[in-house]
C-alpha cells in the first residue's frame, strides 16, 4: 500500500486523473459482466429443445407462456416469433428481428467504450510522463545546487515513470476486458440469431403439417 500511495503521490496530478479513469473502467467491467451473466444465463440448447417439443405438439400458447417465465432477452426474441405464428413466416421473422434490434444494443452497450478509455488512459499517462521529464530537465538546466538538482531530477523521472506505468496498466486492463466482454456479447448474439432461424423453421414446418 505504501508503494501504491508513493506512486500515486509522485505522479500527481495526472495519476489522480488516471485513477478516476480506472474507477470508471472497473465500474463498466463489473456492470457489463453482471448484466451478461444474469440476463443471458439461460441454456439455449435445452430451452430450444423444450420449445421444439411444444411447437411440434401444436402447443404454441404453452410455448409462449414458457418464454414469459423469465425476462431474458433470448426468451423475448423467441416469444416475439411465436406470437406471430398465425400471421405467416414474414411476420414471424419481422417480429423477431425487431426484438433483436432492441436487445443487441443493450447487450453491447458500453463495451466499445473500453477501447476508447484505453487510449485516453495511455494519453493521460503520456502527459504525466512529459510533465515529469520537463521537471527533470528543468532541474538539470536551471538549478546549480547539486543536492537540490539531484532531488528534483529524481522526482521528475519518478513522476514520468509512474505515470507511464499507470497509463499502460489501465490500457491493458481495458483491452483485456474488452476482448473478454466482446467475446461474451458476440456469443450471446449468435445464440439469438440461431434461435430466430430455429423458430422460423419450427413454425414453417408446423404450419405445413397443420
Amino acid at each position: 500500500m505504501e508503494t501504491i500511495w508513493e506512486a500515486f503521490h509522485e505522479g500527481l496530478p495526472f495519476s489522480g486523473i488516471n485513477t478516476l479513469v480506472l474507477f470508471f473502467v472497473l465500474a463498466i467491467i463489473a456492470e457489463r459482466t453482471y448484466y451478461i451473466l444474469t440476463k443471458y444465463r439461460v441454456n439455449a440448447t435445452t430451452f430450444m429443445a423444450q420449445i421444439r417439443k411444444l411447437v411440434q405438439a401444436g402447443n404454441i400458447d404453452r410455448a409462449i407462456k414458457l418464454c414469459e417465465a423469465e425476462p431474458y432477452p433470448l426468451l423475448q426474441v423467441i416469444k416475439a416469433g411465436l406470437s406471430q405464428f398465425s400471421r405467416g413466416d414474414e411476420a414471424v421473422m419481422a417480429s423477431m428481428e425487431e426484438r433483436m434490434a432492441e436487445a443487441v444494443p443493450e447487450l453491447e452497450k458500453r463495451i466499445g467504450a473500453l477501447w476508447s478509455l484505453a487510449n485516453i488512459a495511455t494519453l493521460i499517462g503520456l502527459l504525466g510522463t512529459i510533465s515529469g521529464l520537463i521537471r527533470a530537465f528543468k532541474a538539470v538546466g536551471f538549478i546549480s545546487d547539486p543536492s537540490q538538482k539531484s532531488a528534483m531530477l529524481s522526482r521528475g523521472i519518478s513522476e514520468a515513470m509512474w505515470n507511464t506505468a499507470l497509463g499502460l496498466g489501465i490500457a491493458v486492463i481495458c483491452m483485456t476486458a474488452h476482448l473478454i466482454l466482446h467475446g461474451m456479447a458476440k456469443r450471446q448474439r449468435h445464440e439469438m440469431e440461431k434461435a430466430t432461424m430455429k423458430v422460423e423453421t419450427m413454425l414453417t414446418m408446423r404450419r405445413a403439417d397443420a
